[in-house]
């Protein structure tokens, strides 16, 4: 059953989407600052959460998504190392706060997820594509993922998966972004990312 779901998301996910016109920032930048919420639901803007430590940022597209939920998973296994070196991991996706507190495996992820339900935050880094509306449909009717259920809003944005490696002035230390939703940067090419920008 769980191959079958896998197989039938590849299938689903295969079909192309539009990508916004901006480009991904690059290293060297400075982070933008956009509004986001925690799992509880409260406000917080990222430089507040990041709080001037040097941090690893993960774009994700969603719970239901289980590239996602397993590079999440992986992430744990390298958090000790990272908080070790003065890091912490920021995962950031736009499932609203209540749908990031079931998270499949949340209780096993024990750094930050934050919900960026507007796409501001996706927008704002150059990671945003529109979903077209076939497509939602799709997704909703013969897959059972509710695009607009899970973000709380009907603009039908999501991120490329991307990370972003940032000191404690919020520069750009290292960026992976593919657009290929398939393809995830391995826990230990981070950690060797983390450990050249120190």
């Amino acid at each position: 059953m769980k191959f079958t779901l896998l197989l039938l998301l590849s299938l689903c996910f295969g079909v192309s989407v539009s990508v916004a016109n901006s480009e991904p920032l690059v290293t060297g930048q400075s982070i933008p600052d956009p509004a986001l919420r925690t799992e509880e639901g409260a406000a917080v803007k990222l430089s507040e959460a990041l709080d001037g430590r040097p941090s690893v940022l993960i774009f994700y597209r969603g719970g239901w998504c289980p590239y996602c939920t397993k590079h999440l998973s992986a992430l744990a296994s390298i958090e000790a190392e990272l908080l070790e070196a003065g890091y912490r991991i920021f995962a950031i996706s736009p499932d609203q706060p209540s749908v990031i507190r079931e998270t499949p495996d949340r209780e096993n992820l024990k750094y930050t997820l934050l919900s960026d339900s507007s796409a501001a935050a996706a927008k704002a880094f150059g990671l945003v594509f529109q979903v077209p509306g076939e497509l939602v449909s799709k997704y909703k009717n013969e897959y059972q993922i509710d695009l607009e259920a899970a973000s709380g809003m009907d603009h039908h944005q999501l991120p490329h998966p991307a990370v972003f490696i940032v000191d404690a002035a919020g520069v750009i230390q290292f960026v992976h972004v593919d657009e290929n939703y398939r393809e995830r940067l391995e826990p230990e090419k981070i950690l060797e990312a983390v450990r050249a920008s120190e």
